[in-house]
C-alpha cells in the first residue's frame, strides 16, 4: 500500500508540478535496497628535498647558509561510506617535518556527507576538497603536504550522462568562516591558515557538447576577506572587503590532439581596501599520438602592478597601493603551473608589489615501460609589467621528473630542477646572487586499501 501511495504522489506531481522540489526529494527513496559499501584507505607519503640557491645568505648570521635539506611527511586515513543515495567521507591527516615536533599538525582534511538523487541533483555539506577544470583557480594543491579543503555547502546538478543535447553540470558553493562561536563577539574572521577567506560564494557551470569533444566552463567566485582590526592599531572597525573572480575555461580534445585555454578577471577590493583590477590568460596545446609519449607547449600571462618598487638589498621600501593590478590565482593548485620550483604565487615578492608573470613553456612525457613515466619541461619566465631600471626577464628553468610504480599501491618518484636567475630575479625574490638555483626531491608514496566491505 505504501508503494502504491508513493507512486500516486509522484504521478500527481509529474502532471501538476513538473520538477518540484518534493519530487526531487522523493526519487532517492526508490533505491533503498542497493548495496552499502564501506572502505578504509591509508596514505603514507614521505618526500625529501634538497635546495641550493634561492635565498640570500644573512651576513649578520654566521650560521646561515644558502642551502637546505629536509624530509616532509603526510599520514592520512580515509574512511568512506556509500550506498545508492548517501555518501560520506572522513579523512584525518598528520603533516610534519622529520625531527621537528613543533612543525607537525594533525587535522581533519575532509569530513562531509552527500545526498544524491537519481536524476543528478545533489547536496554536500562539510569539509571537502574542491577541484574544478584544470585547478588553476580552485584545486586541492596536493603537492603541499597539508593540501587544501573548504568548509562549505555545495549544491548542484550533474547530468547522469551525455545525451543528444550534451552534458550539463551546475554547482553552487557557499562558505562562511568564524574564529569563535560567540553571540557577543564581532562578526570577524582573521585567518589562521586553516582557511584563507571569511566568506565565499561560487557558481560553476560546465557543458560538454554532443558529437564534438569540446568542454566549456564558466566560473564566478565572490570572496569576502576580513579587513580592519579592533586592537587599536587600525582606525577601521572589522568589516568585509569583497573581490570577484570570474572567467571561463575551454578544452577541445579530438583523438590525438588537445588544446585548452582560460581567461579570468579579478575586480573589487583586497583586505587592505585597495581597488582590484587584474586579469590572466593561458593557453596550452598537447599532441599525444599514443600512450607512450606526448609533447605539450603553452603560455601563461598574469597581470601585474603598473609600478613595482624594487630597492637595493638593505634598503627600505614604502609600498602603497592605490590600485592592485597583480592577479592572484586564489585557491588553485599552483604547483601545476609557473615552474616546479614554486617561486611564484606560493611566496610573495619583496615590498608587497606584484609585477605579474609571463610563463612560456614546452615539455613532454615518455613512458618506456608500463610502470615507468618520465617528464621534462623548459620554462622561460619574465615579469608581466615593465620595471624601472631592470629587464623583465626572470630566468630559465629546466625540470625533469621520473615516477615508478613498484606495486599498484606503492609509488616512488623523483625530480630535479635547475634555474638560471637574472638580476631581476635576485632583486624581486631576494634570490641567490650567483644566478644558479638547484632543487631536487625524492618521494615514496604508499596508498593501500586497508579494508573494504559490501553488504
Amino acid at each position: 500500500m505504501i508503494a502504491d501511495y508513493r507512486r500516486h504522489v509522484v504521478t500527481w506531481f509529474r502532471r501538476h508540478a513538473g520538477a518540484s522540489l518534493l519530487l526531487v526529494a522523493l526519487q532517492p527513496l526508490n533505491s533503498w535496497g542497493q548495496d552499502t559499501l564501506f572502505t578504509a584507505d591509508l596514505q603514507l607519503l614521505s618526500r625529501g628535498e634538497i635546495r641550493n640557491g634561492g635565498m640570500t645568505r644573512d651576513a649578520e648570521d654566521p650560521t646561515s647558509e644558502d642551502q637546505s635539506a629536509f624530509i616532509l611527511d603526510r599520514e592520512r586515513i580515509t574512511l568512506g561510506y556509500q550506498r545508492s543515495w548517501l555518501e560520506a567521507k572522513v579523512a584525518i591527516q598528520h603533516v610534519g617535518t622529520w625531527g621537528h615536533e613543533g612543525a607537525s599538525t594533525t587535522s581533519i582534511y575532509e569530513a562531509w556527507g552527500k545526498l544524491t538523487t537519481n536524476n543528478g541533483f545533489f547536496a554536500q555539506i562539510g569539509r571537502q576538497a574542491l577541484r574544478y577544470d584544470d585547478e588553476r583557480i580552485m584545486g586541492t594543491d596536493d603537492w603541499v603536504m597539508a593540501a587544501r579543503s573548504h568548509d562549505a555547502l555545495r549544491l548542484g546538478y550533474d547530468s547522469p550522462q551525455s545525451g543528444k543535447y550534451g552534458r550539463h553540470r551546475l554547482h553552487a558553493i557557499v562558505a562562511y568562516n568564524q574564529n569563535l562561536r560567540s553571540i557577543s563577539s564581532p562578526i570577524s574572521y582573521y585567518t589562521d591558515g586553516s582557511c584563507p577567506y571569511k566568506t565565499m560564494q561560487t557558481v560553476w557551470y560546465h557543458f560538454d557538447t554532443p558529437r564534438v569533444p569540446l568542454g566549456v566552463s564558466v566560473l564566478i567566485m565572490n570572496i569576502g576577506m576580513q579587513a580592519g582590526r579592533l586592537d587599536g592599531q587600525f582606525q577601521d572597525a572589522p568589516h568585509t572587503e569583497w573581490q570577484l573572480v570570474y572567467g571561463g575555461y575551454m578544452k577541445y580534445a579530438p583523438k590525438h590532439f588537445s588544446i585548452e585555454g582560460s581567461y579570468y578577471r579579478q575586480t573589487g577590493h583586497d583586505e587592505n581596501d585597495a581597488k582590484l583590477d587584474a586579469w590572466m590568460a593561458a593557453v596550452k596545446a598537447e599532441w599525444k599520438p599514443n600512450n607512450h609519449y606526448s609533447v605539450n607547449a603553452g603560455f601563461d600571462y598574469l597581470s601585474g602592478d603598473d609600478y613595482v618598487a624594487v630597492v637595493d638589498k638593505g634598503g627600505m621600501g614604502m609600498p602603497f597601493h592605490k590600485e592592485n593590478k597583480g592577479f592572484n590565482p586564489v585557491y588553485g593548485s599552483h604547483h601545476k603551473f609557473y615552474g616546479a620550483m614554486d617561486f611564484f604565487y606560493l611566496s610573495t615578492f619583496v615590498n608587497g608589489f606584484t609585477p605579474g608573470l609571463q610563463n612560456a613553456y614546452i615539455g613532454g612525457t615518455y613512458r618506456p615501460l608500463k610502470n615507468l613515466g618520465l617528464k621534462a619541461a623548459y620554462h622561460y619566465l619574465a615579469t608581466g609589467t615593465k620595471l624601472e631600471g631592470l629587464n623583465r626577464s626572470l630566468g630559465h628553468e629546466i625540470e625533469v621528473e621520473a615516477s615508478y610504480s613498484l606495486f599498484k599501491d606503492v609509488h616512488i618518484s623523483a625530480g630535479f630542477s635547475y634555474m638560471t636567475g637574472t638580476e631581476t630575479m635576485e632583486r624581486l625574490k631576494r634570490a641567490s646572487g650567483d644566478g644558479s638555483l638547484r632543487w631536487g626531491w625524492l618521494s615514496l608514496n604508499f596508498t593501500p586499501r586497508l579494508f573494504s566491505a559490501k553488504w
